[in-house]
């Protein structure tokens, strides 16, 4: 029997946000889920999450953010992703957690981000999110 390759997902949380909670219980869940998943830890900077998702090979990039700095980290971690040829939207899904204004959610999606997942979102929806979208990128 054929088995199928893993999902491999990296949950990241870019800037100086120590608020950490929210990323383990998706990266856990995720995991129980049958993702592969990596978790970067707190504090890190655009560069060092593009470069973890190109060394990684991951189909998905998740960014939690709680700490209000979203317009001004996501836009640098997408420019990092395009400098080592990794587009969003085409060779990975990326998404974000966190607490993000209404307003704010159309700039982000305009730069790829594919979606945005709130507080309370359940880790169900957020798998079968993930799954649906890499299914449509390996099309």
């Amino acid at each position: 029997m054929l088995e199928m390759k893993r999902i491999r997902v990296l949950v990241a949380k870019p800037g100086l946000d120590g608020h950490d909670r929210g990323a383990k219980v998706v990266a856990r869940g995720l995991r129980d889920a049958g993702f592969e998943v990596i978790y970067t830890g707190i504090r890190r900077t655009p560069a060092e999450i593009a470069e973890t998702a190109l060394q990684e090979d991951v189909q998905v990039l998740g960014l939690s953010i709680l700490s209000g700095a979203h317009l001004e980290l996501i836009p640098i971690v997408i420019e990092e992703l395009r400098k080592r040829g990794l587009r969003p939207g085409k060779d990975l899904v990326v998404i974000v957690g966190g607490i993000i204004p209404k307003e704010d959610a159309k700039m982000l999606k305009n730069l790829g981000i594919s979606a945005i997942f709130g507080p309370g979102t359940r880790i169900g929806e957020i798998a079968d999110f993930i799954r649906e979208e890499v299914s449509r990128l390996e099309r």
